[in-house]
């Protein structure tokens, strides 16, 4: 029996909850929060040991590779379906994660301003994102709840104006008794201290209720009421974001918060704590994360009031005395910003608060290209035909501008590329990939931001073709090289465009391949190749006779085990030493109980794939494509090729037939060099 379908409203209501509502908004006696805070000590941590926990919680994915770090969950974007998720930055995004944790334990990063640091477009600010989205979703949970208190004064309700813990009610020689009761509770790898002093409207309403009780602290307590209350940047609540403007309009005040002049009047004086706004970032960041957009830019007066808010973890209203603040800062800039900040001696003071963190570019494409297909889906491109390798090949070449050039004379910043993105290239190994990078400390803190390739993916995709490939897109970011405001240099806009010649190679390479295997693909008569070229290579190494369908004895096929193993570029004067190295590692193999596998060789699959669709291109006749007349036996032929080119790589027919052609006509010419090489 069919199920009646839902309405809308059903499904707003499956996401609705009167209960979870009636949970965030608790409220109590402080009495009854002393309870909480004993049954679950965790309500008092502090801002940094909620932030640890809030992404621990998002739990990590432990790599393959130990010496790798952990990718933590939380930089996928859980919020938004992974619309914002960071790829290829694990390594300086576990680095931040680890000073979380000496904050938490406060060994020291709790007392500095974090500064991510990376050319635009980096993913600075998206980090920084996420980690607010994360702290106001915690805040909602019973896991990452936190509370604030209100004065219960004649009648009328007066906050917190900066929502402190209610413990920072307890006066400071019973705080020592309260931590190690809490800490008892815990089970936690960091310590509880309640630290710091009531806001100056709280503190002027303790001390006037302490007057008015004639000093009895448990009736000045019956007229706290505590609540909890949820993190939210855009109710201005323990999230905050400073983002500077020019000289003329900034104003420390925009911080610190200001007097309210309608209530001087009402209260006498500028220095009462009632005529003041404690509304600024600093104020409201207070029990979460502040965030700076572009710190460096900030005037000297700010970086100063930044100083005693990240060392003293107080500030400086105007009027008052120091106030105590309890707020992870963080704080992004770009590289012209800092090699003034580095130029500046005057600035010495806040460079040594700072913990500075490079967020670089990505140098691995596959990450690369994991952000372009995170907003360039095909699911959003239904009309619009995407053919395979578009947006990889944008990666590549994007990924190519980043790094510098080789030391080693062997090896090509092609192959450099494909290394860092765990690529084998022969005659390298993990070690000189670590080695490279080691020496390369600028790479990735230059090259074409990932905004402009996206920006040319989208002109692209808006064309009028119905099909867009990767020359379509690779022509698209030449041409956008002219206009890009960021390359003003004529030597580096160059670089950029020989570099399109490499990316457009590696396109071509990747196409002949798979066109070769679609050739080629036969399952069975590669296995058949292989086990012919194993039982050959045994012999040669055993110095036995290989024995033939018909029984007969015969030498090792010399010329069959040469064809297959140049193209995986093994020299005649190392071929001994490959087919034992072969042999052994069968052995191997079987003494393990396991058998050879030669797909799990790419190299290999490589080679005999390559020769077998040299064995077979002869009667293809690929490169009748490019001819204006094709017999119908070919042009059957030349369909098979198609649909496995269909089924083996995902193209469709559009892309496939484009492809086809292109490959014809780069085996054409490739014939066409050879002939006039021959006839000269």
């Amino acid at each position: 029996m069919n199920q009646p379908k839902s309405s809308l409203l059903d499904l707003v209501h499956e996401h609705s909850s009167a209960e979870k509502f009636a949970a965030l908004k608790w409220e109590g006696s402080f009495q009854d929060y002393l309870a909480l805070a004993e049954e679950n000590p965790a309500v008092a941590r502090n801002a940094w040991q909620r932030l640890l926990d809030m992404v621990t919680s998002y739990g990590f994915e432990a790599p393959a590779d130990r010496s790798k770090p952990r990718r933590w969950t939380i930089f996928d974007d859980p919020f938004d379906r992974g619309r914002d998720a960071v790829y290829g930055l694990d390594e300086p995004l576990n680095q931040l994660v680890q000073i979380f944790r000496a904050g938490a334990q406060g060994l020291g990063p709790e007392k500095r301003v974090i500064l991510l640091h990376g050319p635009v477009g980096s993913a600075k600010s998206t980090i920084v994102r996420l980690l607010k989205q994360g702290l106001e979703s915690y805040s909602k949970t019973e896991a990452g709840a936190l509370y604030t208190f209100s004065w219960e004064i004649d009648g009328e309700s007066i906050p917190s104006p900066m929502h402190q813990d209610p413990l920072m009610l307890i006066p400071e020689e019973a705080r020592s008794a309260v931590d190690d009761r809490l800490n008892a509770n815990l089970g936690r790898e960091y310590r509880i201290e309640i630290r710091g002093e009531l806001d100056p409207v709280s503190r002027f309403w303790f001390n006037e209720l302490m007057e008015r009780h004639a000093g009895d602290v448990d009736k000045v307590y019956e007229h706290v009421r505590v609540r909890r209350f949820v993190l939210s940047e855009k109710d201005r609540v323990g999230i905050g974001t400073f983002q500077p403007k020019d000289e003329k309009n900034q104003d420390s005040t925009e911080l610190t918060g200001d007097v309210n002049y309608r209530r001087i009047a009402e209260y006498g004086s500028d220095s009462d704590p009632r005529a003041f706004n404690f509304d600024g970032e600093f104020n409201v960041s207070n029990r979460g994360l502040l965030e700076f957009v572009e710190v460096l830019k900030l005037d000297v007066a700010f970086l100063y009031d930044l100083l005693g808010a990240s060392q003293e973890h107080a500030i400086k209203p105007k009027k008052f005395a120091q106030t105590h603040i309890d707020e992870v800062i963080i704080g992004h800039t770009n590289e012209p910003e800092y090699r003034k900040l580095q130029n500046n001696e005057l600035m010495e003071a806040f460079r040594d608060r700072t913990i500075k963190i490079d967020i670089p570019y990505n140098l691995s494409f596959e990450d690369e290209v994991r952000i372009y297909r995170r907003q360039f889906d095909r699911q959003s491109f239904k009309t619009k035909a995407i053919a395979p390798h578009t947006m990889d090949i944008a990666a590549f070449w994007s990924v190519l501008t980043r790094l510098d050039d080789p030391m080693h004379p062997n090896l090509t910043i092609t192959q450099k590329a494909k290394l860092y993105s765990g690529e084998e290239v022969q005659g390298f190994s993990s070690e000189h990939v670590r080695e490279m990078r080691d020496n390369s400390e600028r790479e990735g803190m230059y090259g074409i931001s990932p905004r402009y390739v996206q920006d040319r993916i989208a002109a692209v995709l808006v064309s009028d073709k119905d099909c867009v490939g990767p020359l379509d897109l690779l022509q698209a970011l030449g041409n956008g090289l002219r206009h890009h405001s960021l390359i003003s240099n004529e030597e580096v806009r160059k670089k950029y465009e020989q570099l399109l010649s490499h990316a457009r190679e590696e396109y071509e390479e990747i196409v002949k391949h798979e066109v070769q295997v679609a050739v080629a693909a036969d399952g069975e008569a590669v296995d058949r190749l292989c086990s012919k070229y194993i039982d050959n290579v045994k012999a040669y190494t055993t110095r036995e006779k290989v024995i033939d369908p018909q029984g007969q004895e015969r030498d090792p096929d010399e010329r069959l085990m040469r064809s297959i193993e140049t193209k995986i570029d093994i020299p005649e004067s190392r071929k001994d030493d490959f087919r034992h190295e072969m042999m052994n590692y069968i052995a191997a193999l079987h003494i393990e109980g396991k058998t050879f596998d030669y797909r799990q060789n790419k190299r290999l699959t490589r080679a005999l794939e390559l020769k077998l669709f040299e064995d077979r291109r002869d009667t293809i006749q690929l490169t009748s494509l490019v001819s204006t007349v094709i017999d119908p036996e070919t042009r059957a032929k030349i369909a098979v090729i198609r649909d496995r080119l269909i089924d083996q790589f995902h193209y469709d027919e559009r892309s496939a037939e484009q492809v086809l052609q292109y490959v014809a006509a780069l085996f054409a010419r490739g014939e066409a060099k050879e002939s006039k090489t021959e006839a000269a």
